[in-house]
């Protein structure tokens, strides 16, 4: 009972989407490759690394220009102060206001900033090779899953032209088993064999449903339902690469893969990372000027009387008469603060000068970033002769993949015209009587499985060759 609500379940969604399929959009396999490079996710962040990477390329130019920095407070100080106008210490609440300009510029940094900005543009064209290499993956992506559907596709009439003949045996039977010609056991084979056909078309549709799922997640599509790949004969063709030596294919790949120039990039960003390091071990010199005011609110002295109360004091004695000698003394007469911009203008100074800065003894940091950059060189060479290792044993895998696919694809072939040519005789033979029905169905089903052994095989061999072509220096889809 499950079995016949699944299968009634698969029926009714492909009635569904044969239904619906007049307002289905068919996407070709060029549209599709164009739309998954817009909306695919993983290309999307890589699209974010190379925008990351033009900001620090911006950051290191940046660090070639010297800095300018402007600063104001407004303070409170309340209680006892030193008034900065009389220099007496007072109980009192005095405001401040200061306001300062700063610049500095570095004038040698051990080369730091120049292998720094180099180091910036060699990332960023490695992000660049990053986002064409996702690119050229989801490409290959969306090519494999569109020539998927083309095989389920054409599997799916395959299966369905083997369920009509079925039906059409099935009432063969029927009229031999009514005439007396077979026995009665044939027509219940047949009986079978067509339900059988039948599942087999039911799993056939809900192939190509998944397969079009999986298309749809690589495009982030929402509304897979109304998408569908436009229905192309793809043929066999040879391809000229294959013309070329293992070795011819392999010198190519090194010189347009972007595996191998993302490790050279990385060689290079590494050897940067040591000069860098280097460059902290040498003397700095970096240029400075400030520029600074202030403004006081506190009363400031604007005269002197004579102190009646105390007019003079002693300051010291003659030594030949012992007679004191005497000052006069005088009281500060306070008046309001001067107006702010007045003092802002008349308490204004300058401070310029160079700053020399010679690391001697740094905890060993300055030396272990030295050394620790340098084992990341070697390490990123390593990567480098590894990952031409790697592109080397893929052209290798990926040409005898092809070869492979295409001696299949030429043997399926061949096996399909030999079971189309056993099937046809096996239906002469059982219309005449002459062979049974369990015979003529394995003839059916052998012919049948030749069918899809053969679709399949094409599609693999399409596919593998793409991936031969690709290390070639050939895209998946040709710009137009």
């Amino acid at each position: 009972m499950k079995i016949i609500i699944q299968k009634i379940l698969y029926t009714s969604l492909f009635i569904t989407g044969c239904i619906c399929q007049a307002q289905v959009k068919q996407m070709t396999l060029q549209e599709c490759v164009a739309f998954a490079l817009k909306k695919n996710i993983s290309i999307q962040q890589s699209e974010l690394d190379l925008k990351a990477s033009a900001i620090d390329k911006k950051l290191a130019i940046g660090s070639y220009l010297p800095s300018l920095n402007a600063g104001a407070s407004h303070s409170y100080n309340i209680g006892l102060n030193q008034n900065i106008t009389t220099g007496l210490l007072e109980n009192q609440t005095i405001q401040y206001t200061s306001a300062s300009l700063n610049s500095s510029i570095d004038i040698f940094k051990g080369l730091q900033n120049y292998n720094r900005l180099q180091k910036a543009k060699l990332s960023q064209m490695a992000s660049q090779y990053q986002l064409t290499k996702m690119q050229e993956d989801i490409a290959l992506y969306v090519a494999n899953a569109y020539l998927d559907i083309l095989f389920n596709k054409e599997n799916l009439k395959v299966q369905q032209s083997q369920l009509a003949t079925a039906e059409k045996q099935l009432d063969r039977s029927k009229e031999l088993v009514e005439a007396g010609s077979v026995p009665k056991g044939d027509l219940l084979d047949m009986k079978a064999t067509l339900a059988a056909d039948k599942q087999k078309v039911v799993v056939a549709e809900n192939t190509l449903l998944i397969a079009r799922l999986s298309l749809a997640q690589l495009l982030v599509l929402d509304d897979f339902e109304n998408f569908d790949v436009a229905d192309v004969t793809l043929e066999v063709t040879p391809s000229a690469v294959m013309l070329e030596t293992p070795q011819a294919i392999v010198d190519k790949a090194n010189q347009v893969r972007v595996e191998i120039k993302i490790a050279q990039a990385n060689i290079a960003i590494a050897e940067r990372n040591v000069k860098i390091a280097v460059g902290a071990l040498m003397p700095s010199l970096t240029g400075f000027y400030s520029f600074s005011t202030r403004a006081s609110y506190s009363d400031r002295v604007s005269g002197f009387i004579p102190n009646s109360s105390n007019p003079t004091s002693i300051i010291g004695q003659v030594e030949t008469t012992g007679q004191n000698v005497l000052q006069p003394n005088f009281l500060p007469v306070f008046s309001k603060a001067a107006p702010v911009f007045d003092q802002f203008s008349n308490n204004k100074g300058h401070n310029f000068g160079l700053d020399l800065r010679i690391p001697i003894f740094n905890g060993f940091s300055a030396r272990g970033n030295v050394e620790r950059s340098k084992v990341n060189y070697e390490k990123s060479k390593n990567a480098f002769d590894q990952a031409k290792l790697d592109l080397k044993t893929n052209v290798y895998k990926a040409i005898t993949d092809a070869k492979g696919a295409l001696k299949t694809y030429e043997s399926s072939t061949a096996t399909l015209e030999a079971r189309q040519e056993a099937f046809n005789y096996a239906k002469e033979k059982y219309a005449v009587g002459i062979m049974n029905a369990f015979d003529f169905n394995q003839s059916q089903t052998l012919y049948s499985t030749a069918q899809s052994d053969a679709i399949r095989a094409k599609y693999d061999y399409i596919f593998k060759m793409k991936v031969v072509e690709l290390y070639f220096g050939i895209p998946i889809i040709q710009k137009q």
